[in-house]
């Protein structure tokens, strides 16, 4: 059955029609919650706060957030980290303490299993 995607914003239902052909075509569940997540109504999407990143994330671990990164508290190890958007101060944040961002999309494309990438917020 096919879903209709309600988004006003073509570049998310892009992503959502990409995330839901990989987790069908991988057989990875994490793209499907991604999707699910990316969804819902925007006052529904919390953002997450680099200070979250600090305490929930191992170091050098690879995690996927489904919404947007903010720049509010620190960062001290070095993350890989996914989101749909980043605040330019939480991108320099993370780059700052030897981690990397990318997009979804990018992340998706280099695990499309989804092996190993650990979905927050």
């Amino acid at each position: 059955m096919l879903q209709t995607i309600r988004k006003g914003d073509p570049e998310l239902r892009r992503t959502l029609i990409e995330l839901r052909k990989a987790a069908r075509s991988h057989n990875a569940p994490l793209w499907r919650a991604v999707a699910e997540r990316l969804d819902r109504p925007r006052h529904a999407v919390l953002p997450v706060n680099v200070g979250h990143l600090e305490r929930l994330a191992h170091e050098k671990e690879m995690v996927v957030v489904a919404g947007k990164v903010l720049a509010e508290g620190s960062i001290t190890k070095p993350v890989v980290v996914a989101a749909y958007r980043f605040s330019e101060s939480a991108r320099t944040k993370v780059k700052a303490a030897g981690g990397e961002t990318m997009t979804i999309h990018e992340l998706m494309h280099a695990h499309p299993d989804g092996k190993g990438v650990r979905l927050l917020g």
